[in-house]
């Protein structure tokens, strides 16, 4: 997932600067949640081993299952409105402020961990949890600039923007997590479920934002290979995110995008002549040794555990 999203961040922004007739973004993340449908069919077909019983899965598990689909429709929607919040937010903050404050969704996203799953975090994960948002703030760090262009800001608005972007990344994130861990149901069966909705919400998406211009020079108007490479990482990367979700825990999807922004950083020192700050050099070792102390407790997060009592849920909540 890590190299995934580091190669996928370099050749994006290669795609988004080379001199050429620019694609509509809206399009290609339509179109990453198509391929990411596709891609859990295959996978699915390949779990079923037959065609027989992969159409009898897929009808019975997502078509004639409404409830759950709409169980499933929740992140995506949550999601919607945190990338909102999230332009809002930087539409109304200093690129500084934005940057420092939207890294407590990290914090956040442990926080929704420890209430919604029932689980625990030892002292050496909660700082290596804050150690982390302070190196991917120290990493992704630019000083402010002055600029001759005056634009409108309101910071009450945009606080309260970032504010709720951080909450529905923690809590989407973690909402999925338990919806993967509560039931047996198969991980390409439940990513089905959540694509189906993620391409109507992102087809609505291409139709508020760019329709009229799509409708006038097409869908796929500016797609170069690089651009269809770039596409395919993304939806590569979707699957491996909801595999290590599934497997181990949003906080460590979190360190691992965390580690892919150096690595992408590093790359573009050679692709694109970036330099390297002490700045970046510092959050870079923070975010290393944040991770390294992170997995030092070893804990089973495979499964979700069980409340055993409203006293124990008090007590978590109190030591948090």
């Amino acid at each position: 997932m890590t190299l995934v999203a580091a190669a996928y961040t370099v050749a994006l922004r290669y795609t988004r600067t080379v001199s050429s007739d620019l694609y509509f973004s809206t399009t290609a993340v339509c179109l990453t949640e198509i391929i990411k449908l596709f891609l859990s069919i295959g996978m699915l077909a390949r779990e079923t081993g037959s065609f027989s019983r992969l159409k009898n899965t897929i009808v019975d598990q997502v078509f004639r299952s409404p409830k759950e689909l709409l169980k499933l429709s929740v992140p995506s929607v949550v999601y919607a409105i945190q990338n909102n919040m999230a332009f809002i937010g930087l539409s109304n903050l200093d690129a500084a402020v934005y940057q420092v404050t939207y890294q407590l969704k990290i914090p956040c996203t442990a926080l929704c961990t420890v209430l919604m799953l029932n689980r625990s975090l030892s002292r050496l994960q909660w700082f290596s949890v804050f150690m982390l948002c302070v190196g991917v703030t120290l990493v992704q760090w630019t000083p402010a600039q002055a600029t001759k262009v005056q634009v409108e800001q309101n910071p009450f608005v945009g606080f309260v923007a970032i504010a709720v972007a951080v909450l529905c990344s923690g809590f989407a994130g973690v909402y999925f997590e338990k919806v993967l861990k509560s039931s047996d149901t198969s991980l390409w069966v439940r990513n089905m479920q959540m694509y189906l909705s993620g391409i109507a919400i992102t087809l609505a998406g291409v139709y508020l934002t760019d329709g009229a211009q799509v409708m006038e020079k097409g869908f796929l108007f500016g797609y170069t290979p690089w651009v269809f490479f770039v596409v395919f990482l993304s939806s590569v990367g979707g699957l491996y995110t909801s595999i290590v979700v599934k497997y181990t825990d949003n906080i460590m999807k979190g360190f691992s995008a965390a580690a892919a922004i150096v690595l992408s950083t590093v790359a573009s020192v050679t692709l694109f002549g970036l330099q390297i700050t002490a700045t970046f050099a510092s959050g870079a070792l923070l975010v290393c040794v944040s991770i390294y102390l992170y997995g030092l407790p070893k804990q089973d997060t495979s499964k979700v555990a069980k409340v055993d009592s409203n006293s124990e849920s008090k007590q978590k909540l109190i030591t948090v």
